[in-house]
């Protein structure tokens, strides 16, 4: 039996289910939106499994499920190795997002990276300690300053509502998932002229163990493995 996660709620279940049902395979809930078991209809052998998006490169991960839909922002935020413990299948052409590192408006000299690690340096010497910036993704953001030879800094975690942390005075900086920007606007921030750290999109991923026994399913779905 091949197992698919799929996130359990929100416009990322549902564009997930658009996405297999225009391909001939249905997919639902069982019953009420508090359930978690789910129905398969038009591919033999395969069950659904709904979970958090969040649990799912987790779940891939360990074997506990074939295939998985998720962000690629949690894939590698979540797994160090990913690439040694699941693969992408296929990019699925919604739920598109940026992972960008955003400073405060006023910082009217903050205009790229260089500009901001100036201003890390400047910030230690006169505080005392590091510039903080406010974040979910410490793995991919601290590999991406890294490479960019920025160094005064500390991550600090945010679970909650990210671009709040500095009108709180509790970061200097965050660096969070957008597709729009309005929300960081909203709070007076401004995105760092430079690439996202990472460009996300839904997509469709495997266990690299249980590739040739999904090679079928992925086939009927169109889709090269």
């Amino acid at each position: 039996m091949i197992r698919l996660g799929v996130p359990s709620k929100g416009r990322l279940m549902e564009q997930t289910f658009d996405w297999f049902a225009a391909r001939g395979v249905t997919l639902s809930r069982s019953g009420s939106d508090r359930e978690y078991a789910g129905r398969v209809q038009g591919a033999e052998g395969v069950s659904l499994v709904l979970l958090s998006a969040g649990e799912i490169p987790r779940e891939l991960a360990a074997g506990r499920i074939e295939l998985g839909v998720t962000g690629t922002d949690l894939v590698r935020e979540k797994l160090a190795g990913w690439r040694s413990d699941v693969a992408e299948v296929a990019p699925m052409g919604f739920g598109h997002a940026d992972l960008i590192l955003a400073v405060p408006e006023c910082w009217c000299d903050c205009e790229d990276l260089d500009d901001f690690a100036s201003i890390a340096r400047d910030f230690r010497a006169a505080h005392g300690f590091r510039l903080r910036i406010a974040t979910k993704y410490h793995r991919l953001v601290r590999a991406w300053l890294a490479q960019h030879e920025v160094a005064d800094y500390q991550l600090v975690d945010s679970q909650g509502a990210t671009e709040g942390t500095v009108a709180n005075q509790t970061a200097e900086a965050v660096a969070d998932i957008t597709s729009s920007g309005e929300t960081l606007r909203a709070n007076n921030l401004k995105i760092l002229g430079v690439a996202p750290i990472l460009r996300s999109q839904a997509t469709l991923f495997v266990n690299r163990a249980a590739l040739d026994d999904v090679r079928p399913f992925l086939a009927q779905l169109g889709v090269a493995a």
